[in-house]
């Protein structure tokens, strides 16, 4: 519920002349969430990197500097394919583009989001100073996973390590702290 509000937000917090359509801004957070992927890995997605015949996306030069396969699934893949259709059909480029054809900058990203939050009323409500981060996304979806799992009662331990290969984690303990 809580995304689908702030979805629905940036037809309004991304204004006719803003730096990012809302189609973009609602992909992007799809691709974050649906994905599992770090801001900057969705920013630095170009054209070259969705091979939509095998429903992968390259991700380059990641935080720990490698380059891994992400699956994406069919309600994921619709999206990125409505959203292309909406781009110039260059072969070379960002994959995601500002208005004016560019990678779209990483703090209008957030920014952004952030007012889609507030414009959604989805906030925080402990007491942590940190609202709503478009990282909490990817924790979203590490989660959804590994409670996917426990539902289907599949051996979690097990699976684990490609969960942890699939977030493009160094070493397990990061993804055990979900």
């Amino acid at each position: 519920d809580e995304l689908r509000r702030i979805l629905q937000a940036f037809d309004d917090v991304c204004p006719p002349g803003s730096l990012l359509e809302p189609t973009t801004a609602r992909t992007m957070v799809l691709t974050l969430y649906g994905a599992g992927l770090r801001r900057l890995e969705a920013i630095n997605l170009d054209r070259t990197d969705v091979n939509w015949n095998d429903s992968l996306l390259t991700i380059r030069d990641t935080k720990f500097l490698k380059t891994r396969l992400v699956p994406f699934g069919p309600h994921l893949g619709q999206a990125l394919t409505a959203y292309s259709r909406t781009r110039l059909q260059t072969a070379e480029g960002p994959f995601f583009t500002s208005r004016t054809g560019g990678r779209i900058a990483p703090h209008n990203l957030q920014r952004y989001f952030r007012l889609a939050c507030a414009r959604a009323n989805v906030h925080r409500i402990d007491s942590s100073r940190f609202q709503p981060r478009l990282h909490d996304l990817r924790h979203t979806f590490a989660v959804h996973r590994l409670t996917s799992w426990y539902e289907q009662g599949a051996n979690v331990q097990q699976l684990l390590p490609h969960l942890s290969t699939y977030l493009g984690h160094v070493c397990i303990q990061g993804t055990q702290s979900y």
